[in-house]
């Protein structure tokens, strides 16, 4: 069994409102215990979650007073931890790859609150609704291969640049020695500031861009006279109309006031020179999809470059688990400062699920399919194992996940149209009980 996290908030005295006198008497609520409850905190009621977290002590604290506890910790406490717990389960410089397989995406989570607590700038109507909700946008880099979120920003709806939060991600984002980060993302990421911002920190990126035939930003270069290919381009970036400035046989690409280009200032005279490759395939009989990355052409292939992207879908089907698993859509506050110590809170417990996964090891058989770990039971257990106060003949994690094994059927296709839809936030007097 690897070690858990530590979720001591002693190094982390400036995520709390108060330092100076917050958390200072003895509460039954202590940080540990308050973070604790939090990342193991279910669907339910928040009075029915304290009952089961202190084993039905008829002394459990009651609902005001954990709300009172948990007003003293800003969100900033619970992403110290999310941040915590990632570095301690960091894939090591004996990992098996040479890349780290990052997927980027976002998604949101809605919740209901009042004027008092939330401005305008988390309030939306969905669809043709006359009933609004509120909703923080989610900014998410996930590992392909781990399946953990790496790291995640938070924005009122209003407020979403995905574009800015990728950037602000990629800068922090840890960099393992001999491990090199792969970006991948969908049309919503290409830009040639992602690309600067990837490169400015010597990693590598996936994109998927327009078509050639359609205008973005490898609308206007030339390509060679075939359906598929795969060609190294060079662009060079002026903020600037001046003809003073010399961009030799490189095509020009001018960046508007409006679009974010954070190595040029705007109207200055610099240049930026930028070289990629795009890589055109075919994906059905009257279709193609164009990919940029700046990945090596020998390591990378076209066919290596359209799994990858494929494997992107990951992140796609990890906010499902996210939100109707571990409980990303039942909150337990009105404010959204709480909101997002829960979303982190809900961070924390899909990567110690998926990191507990990680630790079991299935033998093959001779079977129809291949098998893995049941990730709804698995929550089940690791939630259950965060709410043991006692330390005596603690659950065996590990066995337990080893009789949970369901089979793995890639085969199976969904209409995505069909089956996405929105869901309006469950109000808290209709938990389960």
């Amino acid at each position: 069994m690897y070690l858990l996290f530590s979720l001591s908030l002693h190094p982390y005295q400036n995520t709390l409102v108060n330092p100076d006198k917050d958390f200072t008497r003895d509460r039954k609520l202590s940080p540990d215990k308050l973070i604790s409850f939090l990342v193991s905190e279910g669907s339910s009621t928040t009075k029915n979650e304290l009952l089961d977290f202190f084993g039905f002590d008829h002394q459990s604290p009651s609902a005001s007073a954990f709300s009172q506890q948990r007003a003293k910790l800003k969100s900033d406490a619970l992403y110290a931890v999310f941040n915590n717990f990632n570095q301690s389960v960091a894939p090591s410089v004996n990992h098996k790859s040479a890349y780290r397989f990052l997927a980027a995406d976002g998604s949101t989570a809605t919740f209901f609150s009042c004027t008092k607590f939330s401005g305008s700038e988390y309030y939306i109507k969905p669809g043709h609704s006359d009933k609004g909700v509120y909703s923080i946008h989610i900014n998410a880099f996930y590992d392909l291969e781990n399946h953990t979120y790496t790291d995640a920003i938070l924005q009122p709806v209003h407020k979403k640049d995905e574009f800015r939060a990728f950037c602000t991600i990629v800068d922090r984002h840890p960099i393992i020695p001999n491990l090199k980060n792969v970006y991948i993302g969908d049309r919503g990421y290409c830009s040639y500031n992602n690309m600067a911002h990837v490169i400015n920190n010597g990693q590598f990126f996936i994109f998927r861009t327009k078509d050639i035939h359609q205008k973005g930003i490898i609308g206007k270069f030339s390509f060679l006279d075939k359906e598929s290919f795969d060609t190294s381009v060079n662009v060079t970036l002026v903020r600037s109309n001046s003809k003073k400035i010399d961009c030799g046989d490189t095509y020009r690409r001018f960046i508007d006031k409006a679009t974010s280009f954070d190595f040029i200032d705007y109207g200055s005279t610099g240049t930026y020179k930028l070289s990629f490759r795009v890589v055109r395939f075919k994906i059905s009989d009257n279709s193609y999809e164009c990919l940029v990355t700046n990945l090596p052409s020998d390591e990378f292939p076209p066919s290596r470059l359209k799994e990858l992207y494929f494997a992107r879908w990951g992140i796609e089907s990890s906010f499902r688990k996210l939100k109707y698993t571990i409980g990303l859509s039942n909150f337990h506050s009105y404010k959204p400062e709480l909101i997002k110590q829960e979303i982190f809170a809900r961070l924390i417990a899909y990567n110690l699920t998926e990191t507990m996964i990680n630790q079991v090891v299935i033998k093959k058989k001779k079977r129809k399919h291949s098998y893995k770990v049941n990730f709804s039971v698995a929550a089940h257990i690791c939630r259950t194992f965060l709410r043991q106060t006692a330390k005596e003949n603690p659950i065996d994690v590990i066995a337990l996940l080893k009789k949970e094994l369901i089979p793995i059927r890639n085969d199976r296709q969904f209409n995505r149209l069909q089956t996405a839809h929105f869901r309006k936030p469950r109000y808290f007097i209709y938990r389960a009980a």
